[in-house]
């Protein structure tokens, strides 16, 4: 069996405002095995990102963690005052943000941003830093290093600026690296060249990986694990396998269809409707509004996870012995076959 390096027990978090507060995640919970790489999935506002600035300690002012636990290292990050964080946080647990161009500071040079977290948390003398930078920003696949070394932000392109994100993220020698859609903001080609940046980085260093998205053909051939979340909750998780060719719940159901694939002429599939509002969450499964499949159950009573296997289960009242047999729809079923047919996702 292998080790567990984090543990997310019934995490809870809300965020106070004017209008209530609102109830972002919702009793979470997964785990993180070394060297494992766990796609957290789901729409914008899912709670996804919340989850891991909990886990970093850098949530906004107005967020409260209800209950719940982080364990990390047999401690339970939920207790960690700011002082406690600075220990782990960028040197055993890392982030690499979504928008490098924000998450860089314009003013300062490159090399000088990635030897800071060197200098800083490693307590590496300057020369020392710069060496161990310099090759950092080769191992990210940044050509004439010396000479990028001391060039700005503006300077680089898209691509180029979240491989400076990924060197900065890995000057430490984490344990943990978390990826909050690193790659939303490129195009196609520059986000697989992201990706097999990061896989190959995860590789070499032996790293556990948290790859939060809400885009499951980014994570199709990356992930080990998928966690699927909606309206801040866990509603399916299984090995990657599991999740593309036999998805249980009828959200995931709903974003494999919405992918698009050039195989069919087929009209893109888009979920109807739109994300309850979390100040007042639904009383059953959340998802119920949107979902053609929902029973009378789902809008009084929150499913209980239902286990398909050792490694999958699904939140879902459609797993019930009682349940009235529904089977996924007719564009997922083909889009399935078809994957089988050309072996692999």
């Amino acid at each position: 069996m292998r080790e567990t390096i984090l543990d997310v027990k019934n995490l809870t978090v809300s965020f106070k405002t004017y209008n209530g507060m609102v109830q972002a995640v919702r009793g979470v919970d997964f785990t993180l095995h070394k060297g494992e790489t766990l796609a957290i999935v789901g729409e914008s506002g899912s709670g996804k990102s919340v989850t891991t600035k909990a886990i970093l300690g850098i949530l906004p002012k107005n967020a409260v963690i209800d209950e719940g636990e982080i364990i990390y290292n047999g401690e339970d990050l939920t207790k960690y005052s700011e002082k406690d964080f600075y220990k782990i946080r960028g040197k055993e647990i890392s982030l690499i943000f979504q928008d490098p161009l924000s998450a860089l500071n314009p003013i300062m040079k490159i090399g000088k941003q990635i030897t800071e977290a060197l200098i800083l948390k490693e307590k590496m003398s300057k020369q020392a830093a710069k060496k161990r930078a310099l090759e950092l920003m080769e191992m990210v696949g940044i050509t004439n290093p010396e000479v990028r070394y001391e060039q700005y932000p503006f300077q680089f392109s898209g691509g180029m600026r979240q491989r400076i994100v990924i060197a900065i993220a890995l000057a430490s020698n984490a344990k943990i690296m978390i990826c909050d859609e690193p790659t939303t903001a490129l195009d196609v080609t520059i986000q697989a060249k992201i990706l097999d940046e990061i896989r190959k980085i995860k590789e070499e260093q032996h790293l556990s990986v948290i790859f939060i998205t809400h885009d499951l053909g980014v994570v199709a051939n990356m992930a080990d694990r998928i966690c699927v979340m909606y309206a801040g909750k866990i509603v399916e998780v299984g090995t990657s396998e599991e999740i593309f060719y036999s998805p249980a719940h009828p959200y995931t159901w709903a974003l494999l269809s919405s992918m698009p694939d050039l195989e069919t002429k087929d009209r893109l599939f888009s979920i109807p409707g739109t994300p309850p509002n979390m100040i007042f969450p639904p009383k059953g499964d959340a998802f119920a509004e949107r979902n053609q499949y929902a029973l009378a159950v789902d809008f009084e009573e929150q499913p209980p996870f239902f286990k398909l296997s050792d490694t999958h289960y699904a939140a879902t009242w459609l797993l019930h012995p009682n349940a009235p047999k529904v089977e996924m729809p007719e564009v997922l079923k083909n889009r399935i076959a078809r994957m089988r047919e050309r072996g692999g996702i």
